[in-house]
């Protein structure tokens, strides 16, 4: 069975390239205001307020109106799922490590070998 996905879902959220983008923007914990992101991702403002809206609905982002602005913050604890699902395969990823990390040092080794053989 497939799951569903509805605006709230995080997954869904940032499911969208440009919505990641705009979550990298304001990775850096600081508050940005729309015509801010806008300029950083050389996108339109209506395609930028979409993709905000989409990830607000999510809690990825939250917003304050100062003023006429509407000031955007990541809230990174609505990615959580995200990290606790992507954890569960960190195995395969320390076990691809590990293997490359061996078989570099054997080439290292074999070639050290080598040199010292031609050198005699």
């Amino acid at each position: 069975m497939t799951r569903r996905s509805h605006s709230a879902d995080v997954f869904s959220a940032i499911a969208e390239p440009r919505r990641r983008e705009v979550v990298a923007v304001l990775a850096d914990g600081q508050e940005y205001a729309v015509n801010e992101i806008v300029l950083r991702m050389k996108m339109a403002q209506p395609a930028v307020s979409k993709h905000l809206n989409a990830l607000r609905k999510a809690g990825v982002v939250t917003v304050v109106k100062r003023g006429q602005h509407r000031i955007y913050r990541l809230d990174a604890r609505a990615l959580k799922p995200v990290h606790d699902w992507v954890k569960g395969f960190e195995r395969y990823w320390t076990h691809q490590v590990d293997q490359i990390k061996q078989r570099a040092e054997q080439k290292a080794l074999e070639r050290l070998i080598r040199l010292d053989k031609d050198t005699k």
